[in-house]
């Protein structure tokens, strides 16, 4: 089958153009792939981060990738669709996320419907934080699909909403074990980060946004240090203000286990931080799913997390990590002390391992063929 994908890729940077890679990587497998990147993501003006480019050592890239959507320019839209006619694909796979994108995406695909089947795969088919004509917005872009691939019951639950008729399938993200491709031990890493050998750690790791609860798991660190002494890493960037977190530590009393790396992290360094970590805790009060759960899987590391969108699904209670309600520091404490207590770790690493081809890529690939071959959803 001859596939066209369209979004966004290395030089950008980010959990999305990580997606995009590794899904040509594993597509292209078995098939013919073709990747129709972007040009633009965001204009400055609405980006909230210091730079949308990936200035990694280690590159995730896909060869001979053409950078053609440009999300502000209509032109671009039209030369892109032009482009995949050019390529001929049996299918066109259209990465979403944000309505931001659907007058170009939506454009596209209404385009590419002519001559080939067009497939969205979402990864959230509403927004975070939804303001103005989001939902218009996603119901022209998405209206133009033939099919669709969700990772969350909440998603499916958005996207039949918004289109009734959607044929859509639901599969788990795939894990990120790419980070891991060249294993660092937990004692190498922490000497690294100048962490002592047998010190508990915590980590949350990712952009730092409001919808993501880290004011409350901040808020829980002082109950759990009255049962275990843990060490909590906060590593990355901050699109929330940095300052009303850093006066909640201070207030709290809690610097000195409080380590913050304000940051994007680069490929080559992200697996020391997961390495180092005994626990990933996810405190999100919003989410469909995340890709740090799939990152901290790719390392064997379990995950406390809440019951919020597809988090849920994807962290197995009590067999792959802990499960608690959002915006509850006592909850999110009394979890992670249970982890350390209960001395969990074993049982739950040995389960993430069990449970792994449930969140392998070529998992994935299968239920895109499966969709693209019967053009029949379902909700598995």
């Amino acid at each position: 089958m001859r596939i066209s994908i369209v979004g966004p890729s290395f030089p950008f940077r980010g959990g999305i153009a990580h997606y995009t890679t590794l899904l040509c990587s594993s597509l292209g497998a078995r098939h013919e792939v073709s990747l129709v990147s972007m040009s633009r993501l965001y204009p400055k003006l609405l980006f909230p981060g210091r730079t949308q480019t990936d200035t990694s050592e280690v590159k995730l890239a896909i060869d001979n990738a053409e950078q053609l959507v440009d999300s502000m320019n209509p032109f671009s839209w039209i030369r892109a669709s032009n482009r995949i006619r050019e390529l001929a694909p049996d299918l066109v796979i259209i990465q979403w996320w944000h309505p931001f994108f659907a007058p170009a995406f939506g454009t596209i695909a209404r385009r590419c419907r002519k001559f080939s089947k067009v497939m969205f795969l979402c990864h959230n088919v509403l927004p975070h934080e939804q303001t103005g004509p989001v939902r218009l917005l996603t119901k022209f872009a998405l209206s133009s699909g033939d099919m669709f691939v969700v990772h969350s019951e909440e998603d499916l639950q958005n996207l039949k909403d918004l289109i009734p008729s959607a044929k859509v399938r639901k599969g788990r993200h795939p894990t990120y074990e790419v980070f891991n491709q060249h294993p660092i031990e937990k004692q190498d890493a922490r000497a690294e980060l100048n962490l002592k050998e047998d010190q508990k750690v915590i980590l949350f790791f990712g952009l730092i946004r409001e919808y993501k609860g880290l004011k409350y798991l901040i808020q829980a660190v002082p109950s759990i240090l009255t049962t275990v002494d843990i060490q909590l890493l906060i590593v990355g960037e901050f699109y929330d203000d940095r300052e009303k977190y850093i006066s909640l530590i201070k207030e709290l009393g809690i610097e000195h286990k409080v380590r913050i790396r304000d940051e994007y992290i680069p490929n080559e360094a992200v697996g020391t931080y997961f390495a180092a970590a005994d626990l990933v805790v996810l405190p999100y009060i919003s989410a469909t799913q995340s890709g740090i759960a799939q990152i901290a899987y790719g390392f064997d590391r379990p995950v406390v997390t809440t019951n919020v969108g597809g988090l849920a699904e994807a962290v197995k209670h009590e067999k792959t990590g802990l499960v608690v309600p959002p915006a509850d520091p006592k909850a999110l404490a009394d979890a992670v002390v249970q982890f350390f207590k209960e001395d969990l770790s074993d049982s739950f690493v040995h389960n993430i391992r069990e449970f792994r081809e449930e969140f392998s890529w070529d998992r994935m690939v299968e239920i895109i063929e499966d969709l693209a071959s019967n053009n029949n959803g379902d909700s598995r």
